[in-house]
């Protein structure tokens, strides 16, 4: 039968029957000291008021008749006989609470001498009605003797109940002194065994817990021929064969699989090796378990002095790192803005840069366990990149002169030979003049695009009303949208604060989302601007309910040369030039759109100081 329960119960109810003996030898000895307390009251106090009364009764009667003998008979006797019922009622209960050897005597003479002195007090009125000098005499002869006497007699009683109550008293300190020493002792031994028995008994239950523990902790460090030993037949002898089958089953497993596991482990490694690219597995303490290579040549570091070590402390850079935290958050690949994924590793005087992504590993019941870091050079293509924007800078100035030369020429044929030319030969004048006008628009965007990556493009800023930015771009794009049939609406609220921003540049950018706007919105459509402050910005939104923006193409507006299935032939470069601008500005710009519904291209800029 299984007893480890039966052991548990045992040990505490030994606890427990321990406590009550403590708790039932206390409470006999306070009911005992109790007892000596009542006693103390019952015995003593009652007979020490009722002396206490008495004498001052008795004390008043002398009094009164003394007032008699003043010549205030009636006052007096009333006096005498008010206290003389006090007195024999107080003797009553002196005689029902005799408790003391001798107190018997003492209230029996007190009894006596009373009854005497009553007498004689009234011999004394009665003496006082014929002869007042007699009574007098009388009185220091007789009645005062008498007086005193009982009072003695009272005072002798008090002082009796006074000596036995201080008796008694002693009696109860030492019975109080002998209830704590004799339940300190019984306490102690009851603790001491307490102790034995817990001491006892916890090495009972503990030691096959014990050897289960150190037998898993060799499991875990690959042991599998290890055995807890059985007995009894208990619960934790249950949990031993339990724990010996497990073992079994596991050295089973491993045998059979660990050959497998090792092989998939190194064929990881080396693929993980063989990547040009950078490599790192952290773990979700930041704790690096693997480095490729190509990894720790980027970081200059080995990648065996790597493993376990904080990830900061080999990449050294905290934004990078704040996006890492974000994964592990998050459990889904980080959000970057553009250049945010760009991760610049300096070297003596050469620079390489790398992308970085980010890809939480995920377990399948959904934990995730950590996450893998890819750097990808693109030193290369970021050298193309700068070498292609020169060269579109140059190409643009290169063309800007022929182009302004065929402009005119163009401008001056239609002026001076319009009339000298075919039908034919004025509609492929009005196609090269069309052509001319677009390619200086591409080349002027080219240009401004060319500045603003560069870092070239000047900026005025200056405290703006947002409305009046508004104002501008739509009195701009008005006529557009009229011709079209396209209904405007501002609302830019008025009490909107200033803004910091270069109201040329931001009236160039408000204007370009308007002219898109109108041009993808069919006639009887709506176009509206909005603002409303954002914390410590104010966003600017144009929306249009036209025929929107496909799912795929959104994640590549705002890119070069990027435009709709129906464009009328523009450059595709406003929306990276209104990209650009506005993060000159210190916002950001972005889209919502629902094919088939329309469009809101919304910007930020900062509200000024």
């Amino acid at each position: 039968m299984r007893t480890f329960r039966k052991k548990i119960l045992l040990g505490y109810g030994a606890s427990l029957l321990l406590i009550i003996v403590v708790l039932s030898w206390a409470m006999f000895m306070i009911l005992r000291l109790g007892r000596a307390s009542e006693s103390i009251l019952r015995e003593n106090y009652r007979s020490i008021q009722a002396a206490e009364n008495m004498i001052d009764a008795v004390e008043r009667q002398d009094s009164a008749t003394l007032l008699i003998l003043l010549g205030y008979e009636r006052q007096g006797a009333s006096e005498f006989r008010e206290n003389e019922t006090l007195f024999l009622q107080w003797l009553g209960r002196a005689k029902d609470n005799i408790t003391i050897p001798g107190e018997q005597e003492i209230i029996d003479r007190l009894e006596k001498g009373y009854v005497r002195y009553l007498s004689e007090v009234s011999n004394l009125e009665l003496l006082y009605q014929s002869d007042r000098a007699k009574a007098a005499d009388a009185y220091h002869e007789v009645v005062l003797p008498l007086f005193r006497s009982i009072r003695d007699g009272c005072i002798k009683l008090r002082d009796l109940n006074h000596e036995t109550m201080y008796a008694a008293s002693n009696r109860a300190n030492k019975i109080s002194v002998q209830a704590g020493f004799s339940i300190s002792v019984i306490g102690a031994a009851s603790v001491l065994l307490m102790i034995v028995f817990s001491l006892f008994l916890s090495h009972l239950i503990s030691r096959p817990v014990t050897e289960l523990n150190q037998a898993a902790l060799q499991v875990a460090q690959g042991n599998y021929d290890v055995q807890v030993p059985v007995r009894g037949s208990d619960e934790l002898a249950l949990l031993a064969t339990q724990f010996n089958l497990m073992v079994e089953k596991l050295k089973q497993f491993n045998d059979m699989n660990i050959g497998r596991i090792i092989a998939e482990k190194r064929k990881s490694e080396a693929i993980i090796r063989s990547v040009d690219d950078g490599i790192a597995v952290v773990d979700d303490h930041f704790l690096i378990t693997n480095l490729n290579p190509a990894a720790a040549k980027i970081f200059g570091v080995l990648p065996e002095d790597s493993l376990e070590k904080h990830i900061l402390e080999v990449m050294g850079d905290e934004r990078l790192f704040q996006f890492l935290k974000e994964v592990l958050t998050s459990s889904r690949p980080p959000r970057m803005e553009e250049g945010e994924d760009i991760l610049t590793i300096t070297t003596g005087e050469e620079s390489r840069h790398y992308q970085v992504s980010m890809v939480p590993m995920r377990t399948p019941s959904g934990v995730i366990p950590g996450v893998v870091l890819l750097l990808r050079d693109i030193t290369r293509l970021r050298e193309l990149d700068r070498l292609k924007s020169e060269f579109v800078m140059t190409a643009s100035h290169e063309l800007r002169t022929p182009l302004t030369s065929l402009n005119m020429a163009v401008n001056l044929l239609r002026e001076s030979a319009g009339t000298k030319l075919t039908d034919r030969g004025k509609a492929l004048l009005e196609a090269c003049h069309e052509d001319v006008q677009r390619l200086r628009a591409l080349v002027n965007d080219l240009l401004d695009l060319s500045k603003i990556e560069a870092g070239k493009l000047e900026l005025a800023f200056e405290p703006v009303q947002p409305r009046s930015l508004g104002d501008q771009a739509l009195s701009v794009i008005k006529a557009q949208a009229d011709s079209k049939g396209v209904e405007l609406t501002l609302g830019v609220p008025e009490d909107l604060p200033a803004v910091t921003a270069d109201p040329h540049k931001i009236v160039w950018v408000l204007v370009n989302l308007l002219a898109n706007a109108v041009r993808y919105t069919k006639a009887g459509g709506h176009i509206s601007l909005q603002g409303e402050r954002v914390g410590n910005q104010v966003q600017l939104a144009v929306t249009d309910d036209g025929e929107g923006i496909p799912f795929a193409l959104q994640p590549r507006v705002f890119d070069k040369f990027v435009q709709g299935k129906s464009s009328d032939g523009g450059s595709g470069l406003g929306l990276a030039i209104c990209r650009e601008i506005v993060r000159a500005h210190r916002g950001v710009i972005w889209l919502d759109s629902i094919p088939g519904k329309g469009s809101t291209f919304t910007f930020t800029l900062p509200v000024a100081a």
